[in-house]
């Protein structure tokens, strides 16, 4: 449907947001949000509801987008978390296929309806005893080892968090971000993580702990260079670009030592972030109202029983 404006003639700045959204969808969540996930059955909150802090930090694009980015560098510096994606993973030859469906877990976990998340968390479930194999360091490695889930979830969430706090206009409180990681640490424990931090001081001494561990591998540098050219067309890997210099100057300094990476820290704080940030307003602006949080906010507050669709 074309805007138009009140005259009855287009609209030119709301069918430009029109198409930024359907392009934003279209390399997030693929060609299908499939808003049956999330519209029914009326009254059922998920498993966090439209209260919880989880909603609100999920809710940012530019935040999300940037943490995930992170995410994915941080992670890959775990050489068998690493070596489950590099012998398993489609990632170089589909990294949008990987986008696709690393956002739709996320999504349908936190704005699903309880079946939807749940059978969302029971899939991986299912696949994780399929990955394993040997890394090259000749350990082996299994995806559903309760302390890789635990990594992998962990540098997730504190990527997630730092997301938000650099690009919402409201950061959260102390004890906000606490809550934010108490609250999402269910996911994790539902497929199978074990002693998951659920604060921030939690993530802090998980971390740490875990720091002797993390190195790059050689294809932790293949994940960079996917992120610096990700992208179906030049704006959309200017895009990215923009986001990827954003997440690497949301590491930690060792994480971005350990790839390789020597920004300067003027170039970081005076033209990667402010540019990313400049980017995510528009993001923000062009996302407007989230067709799923729509349907999720219309399932979890209507009365049980009632058509939420």
């Amino acid at each position: 449907m074309t805007a138009t404006s009140t005259a009855g003639l287009p609209n030119p700045v709301e069918a430009l947001r029109e198409h930024l959204l359907a392009q934003i969808n279209a390399t997030v969540h693929g060609p299908d949000l499939h808003l049956e996930r999330y519209d029914r059955p009326a009254g059922d909150p998920g498993l966090f509801g439209p209260d919880s802090v989880v909603w609100r930090v999920h809710a940012h694009p530019a935040g999300m987008l940037v943490g995930g980015f992170a995410a994915l560098l941080l992670q890959s510096l775990h050489p068998l978390a690493m070596a489950g994606v590099d012998h398993h993973s489609d990632f170089r030859a589909d990294p949008t296929g990987r986008l696709n469906r690393t956002a739709r877990f996320v999504t349908t976990t936190t704005l699903g309806s309880t079946e939807a998340a749940r059978q969302a968390i029971a899939a991986v479930r299912r696949i994780h005893p399929h990955i394993k194999g040997t890394a090259a360091d000749g350990r082996p490695y299994r995806a559903d080892d309760p302390a890789l889930l635990t990594w992998v979830h962990t540098a997730e969430v504190a990527c997630f968090l730092t997301g938000y706090q650099t690009f919402a206009a409201e950061r959260l409180t102390p004890s906000e971000c606490d809550a934010y990681l108490a609250e999402y640490a269910l996911v994790a424990e539902l497929l199978g993580a074990a002693g998951v931090p659920a604060s921030r001081a939690g993530v802090r001494s998980y971390l740490a702990g875990v720091r002797p561990e993390l190195h790059a591998v050689p294809a932790a540098f293949d994940v960079l260079r996917l992120l610096r050219g990700f992208g179906r067309s030049p704006r959309e890997r200017l895009a990215v670009r923009v986001l990827t210099n954003a997440a690497l100057a949301v590491l930690p300094p060792w994480a971005r030592a350990e790839l390789g990476v020597r920004r300067p820290a003027a170039v970081r704080s005076g033209w990667d972030l402010p540019l990313a940030r400049a980017l995510g307003r528009v993001m923000v602006w062009a996302c407007g109202p989230s067709q799923i949080r729509a349907a999720a906010v219309r399932r979890a507050t209507a009365a049980p029983g009632s058509d939420a669709a």
